[in-house]
């Protein structure tokens, strides 16, 4: 069939859904239908329509639409409508901040606080960290991090520079039995050095490597424990 009848055909697909095609036409349509898949799919989208489409008005058609007389007032009210609403989120984001801020600098002087306590009683123990050797499967990205053994499970101390700025990463921690668990998430910084903390029931011994994935699911940088 020459491109200008496969269009012929195609244009009448409406008129053959609503049934106004004559006997021949008809016969013709439903011939090409048998042959041409690309068609039929098309009227399957257009049958649902035909029973709408016969409720149309022809002659209305050409009418021009006159807007109500209070639509003017109508898009006014509901723009100040809008604008209060958005005066009292910020307001309220304002408030929670200002809380915010309280609240961490009363969270700061208690810290201070105890802290002052704990200057003439015993020393803390401190963690060691243990260091470990990360590699990068992209040029642009360097690496490096520590590992902090504690009763709960292991932390991560992640420094990497060169992930994507703005882009997902998850970290995932393998075990010794082949189970793979995860240590959180962070967002890339570019150029910036990436500094973050992560954290995994897992306990040390039993974890054998982590590895940091992007947003697509592919190893961007791994660790050997």
């Amino acid at each position: 069939m020459k491109p200008d009848d496969h269009r012929s055909m195609r244009e009448m697909l409406g008129a053959f859904a609503l049934g106004h095609l004559s006997a021949a036409q008809e016969t013709g349509v439903r011939a090409h239908l048998d042959g041409c898949a690309d068609c039929r799919r098309d009227l399957a989208e257009i049958s649902p329509l035909a029973h709408e489409l016969g409720l149309v008005d022809v002659n209305r058609i050409s009418a021009t639409p006159t807007p109500s007389p209070d639509l003017g007032h109508r898009i006014q009210a509901a723009i100040a409508g809008e604008r209060r609403h958005r005066d009292q989120v910020t307001r309220r984001r304002r408030v929670v901040l200002a809380a915010a801020a309280v609240a961490a600098l009363l969270l700061v002087g208690g810290a201070g606080i105890e802290m002052g306590k704990q200057i003439d009683g015993p020393p803390v123990a401190v963690a060691p960290i243990e260091p470990v050797a990360v590699q990068s499967r992209l040029d642009s990205v360097q690496a490096s991090a520590g590992l902090v053994a504690h009763t709960w499970g292991t932390e991560i101390k992640l420094e990497a520079v060169g992930l994507r700025s703005g882009s997902s990463y998850a970290v995932e921690v393998m075990t010794d039995d082949g189970r793979t668990r995860s240590a959180g998430a962070f967002v890339g910084t570019g150029g910036q050095v990436m500094n973050c903390n992560l954290n995994t029931d897992v306990l040390r011994p039993d974890a054998t490597g982590f590895r940091v994935v992007d947003e697509r699911g592919r190893a961007v940088l791994t660790a050997d424990l």
